[in-house]
């Protein structure tokens, strides 16, 4: 018998063999029958009986990439997703009106391509529009992509940073013309300001994360794949074990972890239904926001500009070997053509040493690529051959699509190619990449089914609309293709019987309506091991 009964339903399972269904049993937290409303009365005898009216119900969602500690943390700091530079001015100086002087201020999500003139060229701002507003605070503003920093005088006093400052490796702070620091740091010199910046005990972390928890059940989210450091680790640890983590998470390791990982004996899939250890992570190259993404050729309009590799490639398979030796899976942020294609030459070796391994009982293990937005033409099916899933974020493409254009030019034809990476048989495993995007997985399912913006441009069919997935497809990267990137496809991403009772009731049917009104779904319950963790009926 059923200690739950869902009925009276439209149910999308996501499972192929049993598609639409009227009504759910559950028992504790495990789904035990799925079928029409008659199938269920012989299961709802002492269960608790709900009449969804006709709602849409489907599988619960799962992020396959965000950060969850920058999104909780960055709750409390200033929003600098701001549509002018003027706008994202004024609120740092409503920040300083309200902080002690010398005290952090904190923000992110500028993006200096959308701001009108002075800088309609794309050009980055400068540590004397920060003086401006805040003389005697230091600032420090991350970039939409996360790839850019932004930092007033003050900052860059407390640095240390001045004409004669290096460049690290792998990163670039930014000068003018007398050589002198602008304020903007790109990649790993991002490091200099932000070591300096007072960091969070992990029990802040746990409190911030303990607010954003509700705020995700409410998108719809019962899965994430967590791509911050060891101190997150800690932070779902602690709400595990206080019985607070209603969210079940896929942990990323930081490549600068690896050795620790290898000599404590983690494998990718160690854990439980709540919490378990994943992939490790590594960065090929940096973004197309700030032109650090890694090209094969040059970005439109320049001579010279092929981004920034982040990671040697012989660095990158080094650390991938040892990696899949110690039964770790390694995913690998790549966005430039060429940083794309020198991953793939990566794990083209290290899938030759795991065949050469004598290990043949081992399960193969799933190594990612992290965003896939550009494909040089001769890699287009190089990841279904190697069996590397797609980690793709398809809120990237519609955010992207003009810089994408403007930086990349015909080149874009092969960029956030969904339909080319499913024709070439890869895993779609989708994601927000939040806070770089919202974490509203509508947003995502919206562009990836319309490749349009929410104000319905470019019209009339959408940028490069032969990439278009359909609704199913979609939400599959958002369920089973994100459950199999984790290890998990036997236990979630279906409302199949034996699997978790981790399911969404929605306020339409996004398999039916317009597609553009998908971005407007609204989660009217989000149900997480059998029980309701939000309900608004």
């Amino acid at each position: 018998m059923s200690d739950l009964v869902l009925y009276n339903a439209n149910i999308h399972t996501q499972d192929a063999g049993h598609p639409r269904a009227q009504a759910i049993a559950i028992r504790d937290n495990t789904i035990i029958a799925v079928g029409d409303n008659s199938l269920m009365q012989r299961l709802s005898h002492n269960a608790q009986m709900i009449d969804l009216h006709g709602r849409c119900v489907m599988p619960g969602l799962i992020d396959a990439h965000l950060h969850a500690e920058w999104i909780a943390l960055g709750l409390k700091n200033i929003d600098a997703e701001a549509p002018t530079l003027a706008e994202l001015l004024q609120r740092v100086a409503d920040r300083v009106a309200i902080t002690p002087k010398n005290q952090w201020l904190r923000g992110h999500g500028w993006n200096q391509n959308v701001w009108g003139p002075p800088s309609a060229g794309g050009d980055f701002p400068t540590k004397a529009d920060l003086d401006r507003v805040a003389p005697e605070h230091p600032v420090y503003l991350t970039a939409k992509s996360g790839h850019a920093g932004w930092a007033n005088s003050l900052a860059l006093k407390m640095a240390g940073i001045t004409a004669n400052t290096p460049n690290p490796a792998n990163g670039e702070i930014v000068r003018d013309e007398r050589g002198d620091p602008t304020g903007i740091f790109l990649e790993d010199a991002m490091d200099l300001i932000s070591k300096i910046i007072p960091q969070e005990s992990t029990h802040a972390v746990v409190d911030a994360m303990r607010d954003m928890l509700p705020l995700m059940h409410r998108a719809g989210l019962t899965g994430v794949h967590d791509f911050d450091g060891a101190r997150a680790l800690q932070a779902w640890q602690i709400l595990k074990e206080n019985g607070e983590l209603k969210l079940r998470v896929s942990k990323t390791l930081p490549v600068a972890l690896l050795e620790h990982a290898i000599a404590l004996g983690l494998r990718s899939g160690f854990g439980d239904d709540w919490l378990r250890i994943n992939s490790v992570k590594a960065f090929a190259d940096g973004a197309l926001g700030p032109q650090t993404a890694l090209m094969i050729d040059p970005y439109e309009g320049s001579t010279a500009n092929r981004g920034i590799a982040v990671t040697d490639k012989e660095e990158m398979f080094e650390h991938v070997r040892q990696a899949s030796a110690a039964g770790l899976s390694s995913t690998i942020h790549a966005i430039g053509d060429k940083a794309t294609h020198d991953v793939l030459d990566v794990f083209a070796m290290v899938r030759a040493d795991e065949q050469r391994r004598a290990e043949e009982t081992a399960p193969r293990l799933r190594h990612r690529i992290e965003h896939v937005q550009l494909l040089h033409p001769d890699d287009f099916n190089r990841l279904g051959q190697l069996n590397v899933i797609a980690s793709m974020q398809p809120i990237h493409a519609t955010s992207d699509m003009l810089i994408a254009d403007k930086y990349w030019g015909p080149r874009s034809a092969g960029a956030y190619a969904w339909r080319t990476q499913i024709n070439s048989g890869a895993t779609l495993a989708f994601g927000s990449d939040a806070p770089v995007e919202s974490f509203n997985p509508f947003w995502g399912i919206h562009a990836a089914v319309t490749r349009r913006r929410t104000d319905g441009s470019p019209q009339p069919d959408g940028w490069y609309p032969e990439q278009r997935l359909s609704v199913h497809e979609a939400v599959r990267g958002f369920t089973l293709g994100a459950a199999y990137a984790s290890y998990e496809e036997q236990r979630k991403g279906s409302l199949t019987p034996g699997k978790l009772a981790d399911l969404i009731v929605l306020d339409r049917d996004i398999f039916t309506i317009e597609p553009m009104a998908i971005a407007d779904t609204q989660v009217l319950a989000t149900m997480i091991d059998g029980r309701f963790v939000h309900r608004a009926f």
